[in-house]
């Protein structure tokens, strides 16, 4: 990458019409725009499922091993994004890893708020497990708001008893919806996709009036044992900064093997980025590349 690349993008996202400081249906609306101009890599086929009761996207590409999964979960705020939108970042990973990917379509706030989203999480992960798909050949991952409903849907599957994935990957997470981290406003001038003030208007939106803390809610706050090994990719130039960090040392401190790569410069999410951002590949391999790893051998 070279710095004019970086600039480049930076420049491009901040005179883009997205903010999420907008209305629901704007922000839908906008992002899905601008997410079908991404490009999807040849070879990979999408196709229509449902899990649990909650339509999903399935992806797969020539040298995928169907009976191992990565059930991403996507961003937007808890009230845009879908399954369809973010196809480019998570068929990508799933590639990377040489499985299927399934990204479910779970509920939105704020027609859907907490615990919503996180019980079509659980459902969608029941049913791979009851299509009879073994717990160390599903890998679970996320990114943003996804990110952070990636770890509730593991501590919520936890305290239902049922077992844990081989591994968790996190883009950028946002695990504490009270928006409290340092970063929140120590980045601000410096991330050019997200602002404190749109995110507390995204968690309310979610919250719809319950408490902040709850740790379904913002998981940077749960009880993290049992967990199943976790990796953690952020960069350095986004607010969510210190809820990825808060959440692998809160993951250490709980006993689940962790690992936190930060980035320097990067951007909210940057593995979304691939087409302008060296970066952006790498990380999608070094994700792959984890979830191989802890895969069933």
């Amino acid at each position: 990458m070279t710095t004019q690349e970086l600039q480049a993008l930076v420049d491009q996202i901040r005179s883009g019409p997205l903010t999420f400081e907008a209305d629901p249906a704007e922000i839908r609306a906008t992002f899905d725009g601008m997410l079908a101009t991404f490009p999807v890599d040849e070879g990979v086929t999408f196709q229509e499922v449902t899990l649990g009761g909650v339509p999903a996207l399935q992806s797969s590409d020539p040298g995928a091993d169907l009976g191992r999964v990565l059930l991403y979960l996507h961003g937007g705020g808890y009230v845009a994004g879908s399954a369809a939108g973010y196809r480019t970042l998570w068929s990508r990973l799933a590639s990377a890893a040489g499985v299927r990917g399934v990204a479910p379509e779970y509920r939105l706030a704020p027609e859907h708020p907490f615990p919503a989203a996180v019980e079509d999480a659980v459902a969608a992960y029941r049913a791979l497990l009851d299509e009879g798909v073994a717990p160390e050949d599903i890998a679970v991952g996320g990114d943003s708001a996804g990110g952070g409903l990636a770890v509730a849907l593991l501590v919520a599957a936890r305290d239902q008893g049922l077992p844990m994935p081989s591994s968790v990957t996190l883009l950028s997470p946002w695990t504490d919806l009270a928006c409290s981290g340092a970063s929140m406003d120590g980045k601000a001038a410096a991330d050019p996709s997200l602002t404190p003030a749109g995110l507390r208007l995204r968690a309310a939106d979610y919250l719809a009036g319950h408490a902040a803390d709850d740790p379904l809610a913002s998981p940077v706050g749960a009880d993290l044992t049992g967990l199943p090994p976790m990796l953690v990719q952020v960069g350095t130039a986004e607010v969510l900064l210190d809820d990825a960090t808060r959440l692998a040392a809160r993951a250490a401190v709980c006993d689940v093997r962790t690992s936190l790569e930060i980035w320097p410069a990067m951007v909210h999410v940057f593995a979304m980025f691939g087409f302008a951002l060296s970066e952006g590949r790498e990380v999608v391999d070094q994700c792959g590349a984890f979830v191989r790893r802890h895969f069933r051998k």
